[in-house]
């Protein structure tokens, strides 16, 4: 059985309670939710207090922790960082497909795609893990971009945390299709219903002032861009 075809096993803490027949249980859906996004956010208690930040995030969904490994980074100063790996923490990643349109306020709502990631991150200590990692953060935002970087320095390395969450402990929901109006809403008519498909947009690159003159945007930037279209 591949990554892809294993099917989701939510634990009592991520099983779906409410809007039961939005869950996804195949892994190649949180696979999905994961490859789509460029940022996640970090739930974490700090000082008693749950703080809630967005961050960029990496994805090797055969690493070593149980069922794949979310990385996150952050300043070796950060408290979220620092206390992470003491407690159990929440990851959320969401993709907008749609805004839903409804003849009510009420059944307005939106096509999604989202993910929860729960568990107790570890501290990467490993030189080769956390190179790894990185550069699969990097190409989260940018695919195909880290091998385009020199290697990171020890002073950079030095400064920055990586953290690993296995995806064993997970759930997904999704919706798609249009709105869900009343038959009563339906028969008066008179109010416009639907879908506005939401989709990312990239521009034209904007080279850096001080970019060699002779020097041409490279390919994974511009694949970027044809990913959308």
């Amino acid at each position: 059985m591949t990554v892809d075809s294993a099917p989701l096993s939510p634990t009592a803490r991520t099983a779906v309670k409410r809007g039961k027949g939005r869950a996804r249980l195949e892994r190649a859906a949180l696979l999905d939710v994961l490859g789509s996004a460029r940022i996640c956010h970090l739930g974490v208690l700090v000082d008693g207090l749950p703080r809630v930040l967005p961050t960029v995030f990496g994805v090797d969904p055969a690493g070593p922790d149980r069922e794949g490994t979310l990385y996150l980074h952050g300043s070796v100063a950060s408290r979220s960082m620092i206390d992470a790996p003491e407690q159990d923490i929440c990851v959320t990643i969401t993709v907008v497909d749609g805004l839903v349109l409804a003849r009510s306020a009420f059944h307005h709502s939106m096509n999604y795609r989202s993910a929860v990631v729960v568990g107790r991150p570890r501290r990467v200590e490993n030189a080769d893990e956390r190179t790894r990692a990185l550069d699969a953060i990097v190409d989260q935002v940018v695919p195909g971009r880290s091998a385009h970087l020199r290697p990171h320095t020890r002073k950079e390395l030095a400064a920055t945390t990586v953290l690993a969450l296995p995806l064993y402990e997970a759930s997904v929901k999704s919706r798609s299709g249009g709105p869900i109006d009343d038959a009563a809403d339906i028969d008066t008519g008179g109010v416009w219903a639907g879908v506005v498909p939401v989709r990312e947009s990239l521009g034209v690159s904007d080279p850096a002032a001080d970019l060699e003159p002779d020097l041409a945007e490279p390919q994974h930037v511009r694949d970027i861009r044809r990913r959308q279209e």
